[in-house]
């Protein structure tokens, strides 16, 4: 057997990536130029490198993926012509414009001299900035202020993880080290609807993924469940006087 189909055991190496999309709402001007007039955003999904480049004018996507994967295929809707979509070269990515916000499957194909299967991941497709007014609403805004806030963006950052990988799929990735992400937030961090404080950070520029963005993820975690455990405690006292209240209703039904 070739040395360059051994797998080099009790080793593991990865790789960072994002997949997600950003959709920006179109003018009426734009949509009578499409066939469906109906739709109102033209939106992007896509598999990229968590590192961007220096212009600022995409999220991710400064790495060539290519020297590991060999196809992505992104499945839309079924109301889509085609809706299975089979990229085989960088950038992975399909645009579209619609309507509707759905669920989109996402499969990443390796390289064969990897000889690992496909993972699949989902993405649910993110048109509206449901959070622009700061809270839990699930009306989004209304066009101009959609308009004004900017380009949607929602992304999600992984890390594909190889173990014992065979020693020329090895070779092929360590030959093409990924781009560091910044130490420092150069740009605003990528939001979502769990984060609506980030969405008007992100007025104006476009988002990046940068290293402190797990620290900063563990605060708010860590805001979000002492919140969570401080409201539980105000019920709890609530409840408890509530209860001595009906224990005292009780005494004085049984007095009279």
């Amino acid at each position: 057997m070739s040395q360059d189909r051994v797998r080099v055991r009790g080793l593991t190496i990865h790789r960072p990536i994002i997949y997600g999309n950003t959709a920006t709402l179109l003018t009426p001007a734009e949509r009578e130029l499409l066939p469906s007039p109906d739709h109102t955003h033209r939106w992007t999904v896509a598999v990229r490198s968590a590192a961007s480049d220096d212009e600022g004018t995409r999220v991710g996507g400064k790495d060539d993926l290519s020297y590991f994967i060999k196809r992505v295929t992104f499945k839309l809707h079924e109301t889509y012509t085609n809706s299975t979509r089979n990229i085989d070269k960088p950038p992975f990515e399909v645009t579209e414009t619609g309507w509707g916000e759905f669920e989109i499957q996402i499969r990443i194909h390796f390289i064969p001299e990897s000889g690992e299967k496909a993972i699949l991941l989902y993405h649910h497709l993110k048109l509206h900035p449901w959070s622009a007014t700061g809270t839990d609403s699930d009306v989004p805004p209304p066009p101009d202020v959609a308009a004004a806030l900017g380009p949607v963006h929602s992304w999600q950052y992984d890390e594909i993880v190889f173990f014992d990988p065979f020693q020329q799929f090895l070779n092929t990735l360590t030959a093409h080290p990924p781009t560091p992400l910044p130490k420092t937030r150069r740009r605003p961090v990528p939001f979502h609807t769990a984060n609506p404080a980030s969405l008007a950070e992100s007025r104006g520029g476009v988002p990046e993924f940068w290293a402190g963005m797990e620290k900063d993820e563990v605060e708010r975690l860590e805001r979000a469940r002492k919140k969570v455990i401080a409201e539980q405690e105000t019920w709890r006292t609530k409840l408890i006087e509530k209860e001595k209240e009906l224990e005292r209703l009780k005494r004085e039904l049984g007095e009279s």
